[in-house]
């Protein structure tokens, strides 16, 4: 599923393009696509037709484009979601789902090939789509208090890495980042928040930030096609990834081989000697 960076980057991209624009007319051509708008696909194409975009938002892996009505289309990517800009006569991707014509004479169209996103109406949500209202602030928000969440960390019955994952606490770290930041900060993923010190705590939490601004300045992270940005282009901080997808290979601080562990229905990657489980739970 793309995270933060990614979501960040489709955001950039569609600000350039959408903002400001009208939008003349909606072909919804999968009604899966928006089956989280209860109102149906009819319903979804006449709240949009006529309205003009402001720019798009996000917060954590959650985007939004709001509308001057004060609604917003509320994005989410899921694990193939994608936004692409085309003219309406160019060929239309065997996942096209959702069509909006612009007044610029150009397309937005919402690709999606496994069908787990979806695009909805968000009645009011300019600001801050009501459904999303509950997940927590993200380490680039200028209202991001990170020795607030550190503490909170703290408090939890739980572990380290699926405090990162918890998007009540901390919005728009997945799987890959939560990897990346917990080697950053020499930490091991099932290290218990109930004895994490503050300054382990902030620590993590910066290292989040630091490898997800170094993503976004690579456009994200693309493994394959199911992730690019708005004009078909990949991201490439996957070239840059340390641990991540490295199993067998070496460490690139210690140089021990990286390994790949069980964690909760997918796999955590960390390097034994800079994360040793010994320290999980007694540190």
């Amino acid at each position: 599923m793309p995270e933060l960076p990614e979501v960040e980057t489709i955001r950039a991209g569609l600000d350039t393009l959408v903002t400001g624009r009208s939008v003349l007319a909606v072909k919804v051509l999968d009604a899966r696509a928006v089956r989280r708008h209860p109102a149906g696909p009819a319903d979804f194409a006449s709240r949009l037709v006529g309205q003009r975009l402001r720019a798009p938002r996000r917060r954590g892996k959650y985007l939004w484009i709001p509308t001057e009505s004060g609604d917003a289309i509320l994005a989410h990517l899921g694990m193939s979601g994608q936004f692409r800009f085309d003219t309406p006569e160019a060929p239309l991707h065997v996942h096209a789902r959702v069509l909006l014509d612009l007044d610029d004479g150009f397309q937005l169209r919402f690709i999606d090939q496994r069908l787990f996103g979806g695009l909805s109406i968000s009645p009011g949500g300019a600001e801050l789509p009501g459904e999303i209202a509950h997940i927590g602030l993200d380490p680039f928000d200028a209202g991001f208090d990170l020795p607030s969440v550190a503490a909170t960390m703290r408090t939890r019955r739980s572990t380290v890495k699926r405090s990162l994952l918890d998007q009540t606490l901390v919005s728009g770290i997945g799987n890959i980042y939560a990897d990346e930041a917990l080697w950053l900060a020499r930490t091991h993923y099932d290290y218990s928040t109930q004895v994490l010190s503050t300054r382990r705590a902030r620590s993590v939490l910066r290292a989040a930030q630091s490898v997800m601004r170094a993503a976004l300045a690579q456009g994200g992270t693309s493994f394959d096609a199911l992730y690019v940005h708005v004009n078909g282009a990949s991201g490439y901080f996957s070239r840059e990834l340390n641990v991540y997808g490295r199993a067998g290979k070496p460490c690139p601080r210690c140089g021990t081989k990286i390994v790949r562990e069980a964690f909760m229905n997918r796999s955590s990657y960390r390097c034994p000697r800079c994360q040793p489980k010994v320290n999980a739970r007694t540190r």
